[in-house]
């Protein structure tokens, strides 16, 4: 089986303030991280070997990870000094991956995707690139790839497009050959810079794998609670973290607690999240709301509320 690299390197600016705690792949989603999640879906799918870029935040991701022999995997790390996007990542993680063909994750979406299925047309047609799509039922909300009849990509849509695009799933299996001629170090983003210049070069060059995989998204505070609801209800698994307790007296419906959470005598919480070392006050109130210790100046839209830093999402 071919290797993964995961794209865990960014800053989750729309996830904020989430991911001032936290990378956004180091967020617990009913129970375990999303970045373990999704190490766990390509295992699944018969990967063995994976690479995460890191630059926001690494050690929230990396003091859980470690070297992934937990996980059944080998884990190792390309670290980004400053950051080099979704092209110059990839660029700088050829030397790790020792492959001419591999997996590319987002590090910040959950899919159902069949792997082998992804691979397997991968390598029937020929392209440096392919990527994975689902139907694009919310082309307001999401950007999309315009694919032609024969599934090559011959445009990106934004967000809010009249074309008819299909949604990335955030998964796709890539040719080293697609970034090798890129400059080692530098920031290149693959869909604004480099696809279009391999589509421009050779037709077919990047094509698109149409399936009817699922996709959870994790891109806001709002998708984030919506994702984790989903999952904790369908898995039964927890929306607790570690040694968090609530007090007997508390009523906790519909929010997501992280670790070290202390939720006070007599408080409510709906709808809410409350990341790592908070403590509820007794008494208080709180709906649809993410809660985080006021460490460093407050974000637009924040507010204090004695030690804690308080957004409506």
């Amino acid at each position: 089986m071919i290797p993964a690299l995961i794209l865990t390197a960014g800053f989750g600016t729309r996830l904020r303030p989430l991911s001032l705690v936290r990378a956004k792949p180091a967020v617990p989603v009913a129970g375990q991280l999303l970045v373990v999640r999704i190490l766990g879906q390509l295992s699944a799918g018969g990967v063995s070997d994976a690479v995460l870029n890191l630059h926001h935040l690494p050690h929230t991701i990396t003091r859980e990870v470690g070297d992934g022999a937990h996980l059944g995997m080998r884990v190792r790390y390309s670290w980004e000094t400053p950051i080099l996007g979704s092209a110059g990542g990839p660029r700088q993680a050829l030397p790790l991956l020792a492959s001419p063909t591999f997996l590319i994750a987002n590090g910040d979406t959950l899919t159902t995707l069949d792997l082998p299925a992804l691979i397997d047309a991968h390598r029937r047609s020929g392209a440096l690139v392919t990527m994975a799509v689902a139907e694009n039922t919310e082309p307001e909300k999401y950007g999309g790839v315009v694919v032609d009849s024969t599934d090559a990509v011959t445009a990106f849509a934004g967000r809010g497009s009249s074309h008819q695009s299909w949604h990335f799933l955030g998964v796709q299996v890539a040719e080293a050959a697609a970034f090798a001629g890129l400059a080692a170090g530098t920031a290149h983003e693959s869909v604004a810079e480099v696809y279009p210049a391999l589509i421009g070069s050779r037709a077919g060059s990047v094509r698109a794998h149409r399936c009817q995989a699922a996709f959870l998204d994790i891109g806001t505070p709002r998708d984030y609670v919506r994702t984790s609801l989903l999952i904790a209800r369908r898995d039964g698994d927890p929306l607790t973290g570690r040694r968090t307790h609530v007090d007997p007296t508390a009523d906790v419906e519909a929010s997501v607690l992280w670790d070290d959470v202390r939720v006070g005598a007599g408080s409510r919480l709906q709808g809410c999240i409350v990341t790592d070392g908070v403590r509820v006050p007794d008494g208080t109130s709180w709906t649809d709301a993410a809660i985080r210790p006021a460490i460093g100046a407050l974000l637009p839209g924040e507010r204090r509320v004695g030690d804690l830093a308080i957004t409506a999402i």
